[in-house]
């Protein structure tokens, strides 16, 4: 992907972990690496087609002065989410700050921080069958949305389906939601788990009633290794009302294991 380079910018700032720095402040330099594409910006000549990373500057200078922070960890990771959050173009960002006027008392240039975070695709199953069912998912859609590290790019059709796993139940309303965060696929669980809560879901009977399900489905195209938050989702094959909403949001997106399209899955489920 091409990129946009901003190096040193100076910024006096009041961060660091002793009293004194918070109180004096000193010089820190920053860096910036945006990653997106610019050909349409190098076929026009039109700024709006790029990042006026004069404007950026300013942004960053004014961010980096409004709170202090002690750790240059911190400061980083509020550059590269403001970054990302701010400009849709953007798709990663890399982040480097220098200090170096740090009180260490040895001869050193310059301690550092660089941290790259990016933009990721995600695919949401979500499934109601309690209360008002098609309210609890716009519901869902206006927590996430609401959220300043998730936003829903495209939501498929509402459908009726029958309930999934052999308990007595009412019928669901299912759903997939196309979600871009910047979240990491745990963070990402933990969100959905907790807007799951938020709208009074109780996990008492497996594959019971609930008022809402939120599952994450796909994340980019990573096949996780971790046993909390199991990606792609093992149920992905075997469930039309995934496979449906899926096919009409991303038709062609490949099953990373499977290596097959979500079109054939549901022709395969068909039978």
């Amino acid at each position: 992907m091409d990129k946009i380079i901003i190096k040193d910018l100076e910024v006096y700032g009041n961060h660091g972990v002793y009293e004194e720095e918070n109180k004096l402040g000193q010089k820190f330099l920053i860096s910036f690496e945006l990653h997106l594409d610019l050909r349409k910006a190098g076929k026009t000549d039109e700024l709006e087609a790029s990042v006026h990373y004069g404007e950026l500057c300013h942004k960053i200078t004014e961010l980096f002065k409004k709170e202090n922070h002690k750790l240059l960890e911190k400061c980083c990771e509020n550059m590269a989410e403001f970054i990302l959050r701010e400009y849709d173009m953007v798709k990663g960002v890399k982040v480097l700050l220098k200090k170096p006027w740090a009180p260490i008392g040895l001869p050193v240039e310059y301690p550092a921080v660089e941290i790259f975070r990016e933009k990721h695709k995600a695919y949401i199953g979500v499934g109601a069958n309690m209360g008002d069912k098609v309210q609890n998912i716009n519901d869902a859609a206006e927590i996430i949305q609401a959220s300043n590290h998730t936003q829903i790019v495209q939501i498929a059709r509402i459908i009726e389906t029958v309930p999934f796993g052999g308990v007595d139940q009412d019928t669901f309303m299912n759903t997939v939601f196309e979600i871009e965060t910047l979240l990491t696929p745990i963070e990402l669980l933990n969100f959905m788990l907790d807007v799951e809560k938020q709208l009074k879901r109780e996990r008492i009977i497996r594959w019971g009633p609930r008022t809402l399900d939120l599952d994450v489905l796909f994340y980019d195209d990573i096949i996780s290794e971790d046993e909390r938050v199991i990606i792609p989702h093992p149920g992905i094959p075997e469930r039309m009302f995934v496979l449906e909403p899926m096919c009409e949001l991303a038709p062609y997106k490949v099953h990373p294991l499977l290596r097959k399209r979500m079109i054939d899955l549901k022709n395969e489920l068909e039978g």
